[in-house]
This record gives structure tokens, sequence and C-alpha cells, in this order.
């Protein structure tokens, strides 16, 4: 399946039943690769056909379409214009529950005010995830994107009762892997991260109460 095509399917992950036709003109495909591209996602367990339209379920359906392009190789840029700041939380939250992560979202501190975009909990450690749907990103950026998760993971641990790692999670492969031992980890590299973190944890910017 050329990635490019499911990129373009995008469009017509929409709320309803959507038949070939319907999907064919929303995507500006012909029928017949409109066709090919429904049915391929629902084998790949995206949409579920009942008799002559695929009903999705959005976001999460849209999502699953967004990495199943990716994982096809599809270029990180297109599939971007295609995902909002909060596809891409969500997108980050789907990879750690399938990595059986307990997943929270948009958690809100007081005392000061924060917020934390995504929280990973497994064996008594959080990773606290700050997510960057941006492109390019300086070096100065970064620095205090770092900066403002520590406060902010230092805030939580102070309430929870675990450690913590803060962790950046960006749409685009930076330059910088890391500062100060903060991990900045692209989304297509989240999910091997998620299976070595604990093997580093070592090298990585725990904080603990």
């Amino acid at each position: 399946m050329n990635p490019k095509l499911v990129v373009k399917g995008l469009n017509g992950i929409i709320e309803g039943g959507v038949s070939v036709t319907d999907f064919s003109v929303i995507c500006e495909l012909d029928e017949i690769n409109a066709k090919e591209l429904l049915y391929t996602l629902v084998q790949n367990g995206i949409g579920i056909l009942n008799d002559d339209v695929v009903d999705f379920d959005i976001p999460h359906d849209r999502l699953q379409t967004a990495l199943f392009a990716i994982n096809l190789g599809a270029d990180l840029e297109d599939v971007s214009e295609y995902l909002n700041w909060k596809d891409f939380e969500s997108l980050t939250g789907i990879i750690l529950e399938e990595k059986d992560f307990e997943v929270t979202k948009n958690l809100i501190l007081t005392k000061p005010r924060m917020e934390i975009d995504v929280i990973g909990k497994k064996m008594n450690i959080a990773l606290l995830i700050d997510c960057k749907h941006w492109k390019n990103m300086s070096k100065s950026a970064l620095d205090e994107i770092v900066k403002k998760q520590v406060e902010r993971v230092k805030h939580f641990v102070s309430i929870e009762n675990m450690s913590a790692l803060p962790v950046i999670v960006t749409l685009h492969q930076e330059t910088i892997q890391f500062i100060g031992n903060v991990p900045i980890v692209p989304i297509m590299k989240l999910s091997s991260f998620l299976d070595e973190f604990v093997g580093n944890l070592d090298s990585l910017k725990s904080i603990e109460k």
C-alpha cells in the first residue's frame, strides 16, 4: 500500500458510515484506489465494515490511520498536516497504552497551576511527557521546554509517591537527543524508547520526592 495514498485517506476518516463513493470524493481518489484503501484500513483494524459502508471510531481510527501511514514510511511532514496538537497527544497516549502503561492526559496541578500533557505509569515509575507538535525547534527553545517540564515533574513528585521522568516527545527528529539527561524523543521512536527505558534509567533524569 502506497503510504502517500494512506495519508490522503486521513481526510476520509469521519463520523458516520462512509461508502466507497463518499471516501473517493472526500479523499479525491478514483473509486478503485478508494476501495482498495478503505478495505485495507478495515483489514488492519481501522473502521468496521457494515454492509457497504465503514463506520469509524473518531478520533481513535484517524490516529491509527496516521500511525499506519507512518509505519508504511509516509513523510512525517505530510502526516502532520492532518494532526492537530490534541491528536498528537492522543497518539502519544495510544503508544503508551500499547506498551501497557496506565495513561492520564492533561493532568492539572495546582499551587502553582501546571498542566501535564500525558502521564504514563508503570512499575511505580511515571513518565511525564510534554508533547511538542512543532517543527524545527532551536536549541534555546528546547532548553526552555525541558526546564519547564522538569519544574512540572518536581511539582508532580511532591504530590505523588513515586519517582518520575521528564520526557519531551516531538513530531520530528531533533538534532539534540538529550538535554540534561532529559530525552527528546521523536514520536516514531517512542515505542522503542518505551521498550528500553527501564534498562536505561541510570542515564535518564529521574526525579524523586
